[in-house]
């Protein structure tokens, strides 16, 4: 399990500042200071701080038609992608690089995504031969070969299949199956009730007749074989745990025999499936939840051989559409981009095809990355605010009034155990093995899918790597991995635009990288990661007294959430998103006492008419500086755990008397809440 926080850094670029001096102290002018020109002076800050803080800029920025947001995530995935895209231009210009160096993977890769007449004269042809193997299965066995042949190319489907740490023992590798294999974002969708789910279910099944016609189905056809995949994902769905019941790790861990699985499943052919991967003398594995695993079972034999290959055809196509010509890319683009997310256009071609060999070959790019765009001491500065933020939780574990000094002690003792890796990996994976050339975009991609699956299997049998990193140094994001008790923070992280040549002030660098480390950090000791001792072993470390004592401060986190409309009549779910806003509460409540200590914070220094209060939580605003469309918004609340940008803002702030007393909030505005309403857990 790991969790994923997303968040960004700060945007500095002219826009006209904003008349609001009754904010702002008296000893010092605004400036360009851009905290002051991102200001609504016609809202409140107790009403709706969010848009308070950075409505200005909202309304001078209006979402691209290409994009489904804009704000501070696009602009530093912007600049990213300008990094990223020279890195690849000027790869792809080489005529002569050394077959397998960094640049010639890199360079053929782009090129073959750039060569859009190339593209298009070839339609959907690259796949002939994959989709020609659907046609030729006969049986379960067939569909078995044809199934891992598509998890190498494709990467995962009626099922999620991952090699990786045993819960209950972090040094061993194993085998882990779970649920999967919807083409929607999630179960909800094939059930929810409301105006906007009915609608989206209609166009899919649209979506999946025209996807049917491109391959070459007559119209009745193509109808009918939507019609069935419809009900087949329908029943799929059914058999999914809702998302706020796949939470708890010890209903997830459920450790099996391969003789028990085989027996447990026997319609389908494990042995033929690991075999044909790589995997040798299995002794068990783990089912995170079996129920699915049993009415997988039922409908490989009530569905159909036809409708699995219609299935894995959809499979294929969804997986690859994105690298074909532009008819099959725009009818995808129209469904998973459109209807579900609400963007008008495609973004240009240079970008997708910059995101993608970026993601596909995100270890090489990374390499070239550090070098020639990672500030130097990027490492040291990280390293230096990620130790503040974890002396502050220490002072404030030690503190706790609802913890006992028994407790106490383990979770000082996993606090000082996590590991913080910052910048970027020490040691590279080895791509040598990848191949990559001029003739096929489409291979490029399965062939990047091909070494992915293969790495992932080599890890059976092995011991854990603990140095590995499972993001690049240009990823904008950062994780909390509890099997490994670590933080992983990549360096463009550090990069804050408008200070790409200074650093910002720590009110900033705090409000925004120090929440980073505190937010990871309380992933820690959250409703899962708390179930894991220092080592990254699934192990109850708590007395029964206080897990009750913890369990009723979360419940109140839940309520709160479960309160706030995110969109239309949809409730943010308090369930699912739990761990992130108590990672999130908990982050800003650290990264505010780590600030405390610095001395822009003992000194009161003013910058731009801002007390370092105010600038520190106007930055927290900033960090979360995104406006969404609302079939984004909708998307989140059904299928994500983290809440909307607007209520990470809005939800951890309203817990925090600091903020209260800096933007003089009072009952009756909308952002109050009563003591006794007030969460505090760390």
């Amino acid at each position: 399990m790991k969790n994923y926080f997303v968040y960004s850094s700060f945007l500095f670029f002219t826009i006209i500042a904003v008349s609001c001096n009754y904010f702002l102290d008296k000893d010092s002018s605004s400036g360009k200071d851009e905290l002051v020109k991102h200001i609504d002076s016609t809202i409140k800050p107790g009403d709706d701080f969010f848009h308070f803080a950075n409505g200005k800029w909202f309304k001078e920025n209006p979402i691209p038609a290409s994009e489904q947001s804009n704000g501070i995530f696009q602009i530093i995935e912007d600049t990213i992608n300008a990094q990223v895209r020279k890195i690849c231009e000027s790869s792809a210009a080489l005529k002569n690089s050394p077959k397998g160096s960094n640049k010639q993977k890199i360079g053929d890769f782009f090129y073959t995504g750039m060569d859009s007449v190339s593209l298009n004269a070839k339609g959907i042809s690259d796949i002939k031969n994959e989709l020609d193997k659907i046609d030729s299965i006969s049986d379960i066995h067939g569909l078995v070969e044809v199934v891992l042949y598509q998890f190498k190319v494709v990467g995962s489907l009626m099922f999620d299949f991952y090699i990786g740490q045993d819960d209950k023992n972090s040094s061993k590798n194993i085998i882990s199956i779970s649920q999967g294999g919807l083409s929607l974002p999630d179960r909800n969708y094939y059930f929810d009730k409301d105006q906007r789910a009915i609608e989206i279910r209609k166009k899919f099944v649209a979506h999946l007749e025209n996807t049917f016609k491109i391959i070459g189905y007559i119209e009745p056809k193509a109808k009918k074989a939507a019609e069935n995949l419809m009900k087949l994902e329908t029943s799929i769905a059914a058999s999914c745990r809702k998302r706020e019941d796949t939470r708890d790790p010890w209903k997830n861990y459920n450790k099996i025999s391969f003789k028990q699985l085989i027996e447990t499943t026997p319609n389908f052919e494990w042995e033929l499936f690991t075999k044909g991967s790589g995997l040798q003398c299995i002794d068990s594995v783990i089912v995170r939840q079996p129920e699915f695993l049993i009415a997988f079972n039922k409908n490989l034999k009530s569905f159909a051989i036809d409708d699995w290959k219609n299935y894995l055809k959809y499979q294929l196509l969804q997986s690859l559409a994105w690298f074909m010509d532009d008819k099959t890319y725009m009818e995808f683009f129209s469904f998973y981009s459109k209807t579900l997310h609400g963007v008008k256009e495609p973004k240009p071609r240079w970008k997708r095809v910059t995101e993608i060999t970026n993601y596909s070959l995100g270890e090489l790019i990374g390499q070239v990355y550090v070098d020639e765009y990672l500030p130097k001491g990027t490492k040291e500065k990280l390293l230096e605010i990620g130790t503040a933020i974890r002396e502050s939780y220490s002072e404030r574990i030690k503190k706790l009034d609802w913890m006992s000094d028994e407790t106490k002690l383990k979770a000082l003792k996993k606090l000082n155990s996590i590991i913080m890796k910052v910048g970027n990996p020490e040691k590279w994976k080895d791509l040598s093995s990848l191949q990559t050339d001029r003739s096929s975009y489409i291979k490029n991609v399965m062939n990047t899918n091909k070494w992915a699956f293969e790495y992932m299997i080599a890890r059976y049998g092995k011991p854990v790597d603990r140095s590995e990193w499972l993001m690049e140094p240009q990823t904008n994001n950062a994780y909390y991995n509890p099997s490994n008790n670590e933080i992983v923070v990549p360096g463009c992280n550090i990069i804050l635009p408008g200070y790409e040549h200074k650093l910002a002030d720590d009110a900033l660098l705090y409000a925004i990288i120090g929440f980073t480390f505190g937010h990871e950090m309380t992933h820690g000791f959250d409703d899962q990661g708390s179930k894991f001792d220092e080592i990254g072993n699934l192990h109850n470390w708590w007395t029964i007294e206080d897990s009750i004592r913890f369990y009723k401060k979360t419940r109140l986190i839940v309520q709160q959430y479960n309160n706030y409309v995110a969109v239309d009549s949809l409730h943010i779910n308090g369930e699912v998103t739990q761990g992130e806003n108590i990672a999130d509460l908990g982050g800003i409540m650290m990264d505010y006492q780590a600030f405390q200590k610095t001395k822009q914070y003992k000194k009161h220094k003013i910058i731009a008419g801002l007390n370092p209060d105010k600038r520190f939580f106007l930055g927290y605003a900033m960090a979360w500086m995104v406006n969404e469309r609302p079939e984004v918004i909708a998307n989140q609340v059904r299928s994500n755990e983290h809440s909307p940008s607007q209520f990470r803002v809005l939800g951890p702030l309203s817990n925090m008397p600091e903020f209260y007393a800096t933007f003089e909030i009072k009952k009756g505005d909308a952002m109050w809440r009563e003591d006794s309403l007030r969460v505090k857990i760390w």
